[in-house]
């Protein structure tokens, strides 16, 4: 008989965070949005799986893009990942300027009593500074994300946060954030990554170390990963590592869409190579 889930609260997977890094091991936070990438990043050894409303454009064959109504999307995919994950902590992604839950107490609720062990605040309008600026007049910009990370803290919920910026990140340390995320820009490569707007590593560290530094001085205890940008393989991350403070990674399209393209193309040119045998 197949045994249930293992149970996480926020203080279990910060312990279990904390002794990866003690052992001197990135934490490594994976992008899972169908049930066979989480069964393989699981398998692996992924520290986290997070799953975001925006990894079915990935698995669509699209560039990363939000798709419907986030939060319905996020909460229906948990039972597919839960059926085939055992011990591994699962991340919601969610959308707090969805004004269909105007009280942000209730989204931390749909999320936790749906089954996700914590959330991330994705997607995000933290990347389009403009419009967060013009949706602040009606209390739906980025300081709504810091609030639902206030909310959901309260509460005693592991967080996640992606932030683009030294004040983004200030904010969020401030209301007490788990796992901060420098986050600097779509993803490079693949078949459907940033081509030419991402930037190179030198520039991309010296942010994501300028975000880990305004976070450690507001809240000493977060601990700070990295996503985007170029970081989008292994050797990338071995860069990210030498020239800052990040304690690991969150690959989302570096995990569920780059070795898919890679891995499936291989094997159908693998496959194409080998001859038949000749005639009668």
């Amino acid at each position: 008989m197949v045994p249930e889930r293992t149970v996480f609260t926020r203080r279990s997977i910060l312990e279990r965070l904390r002794r990866t890094v003690a052992d001197g091991r990135p934490i490594l936070g994976a992008g899972a949005s169908v049930g066979l990438v989480a069964k393989c990043a699981e398998a692996g050894g992924a520290d986290l799986l997070i799953v975001y409303s925006t990894g079915r454009s990935r698995i669509m064959g699209l560039p990363t893009t939000p798709l419907g109504d986030s939060n319905a999307l996020t909460l229906a995919m948990y039972p597919e990942i839960d059926n085939v994950v055992d011990d591994t902590p699962i991340v919601g992604g969610a959308e707090a300027i969805d004004p269909t839950y105007r009280r942000l107490p209730r989204l931390v609720r749909a999320f936790r009593e749906t089954g996700y062990d914590g959330i991330i605040n994705f997607p995000t309008i933290g990347n389009n500074p403009t419009r967060s600026g013009m949706r602040e007049d009606v209390g739906l910009g980025f300081s709504r994300e810091v609030e639902l990370v206030r909310v959901a803290r309260a509460e005693d919920y592991l967080t996640m946060a992606y932030v683009h910026d030294v004040d983004q990140a200030r904010a969020m340390a401030a209301a007490g954030v788990d796992i901060q995320v420098p986050h600097v820009g779509w993803t490079a490569g693949g078949m459907a990554g940033a081509t030419s707007s991402y930037l190179p590593h030198e520039m991309a560290a010296a942010r994501v170390q300028e975000m880990i530094e305004a976070t450690l001085r507001e809240n000493p205890e977060c601990i700070c990963l990295a996503h985007g940008g170029p970081f989008a393989a292994p050797e990338d991350t071995r860069y990210l590592y030498e020239h800052t403070d990040a304690r690991g990674f969150v690959g989302a399209s570096s995990i569920e869409r780059i070795p898919i393209e890679r891995a499936v193309t291989e094997a159908v040119r693998a496959f194409k190579a080998e001859r038949l045998r000749s005639g009668p």
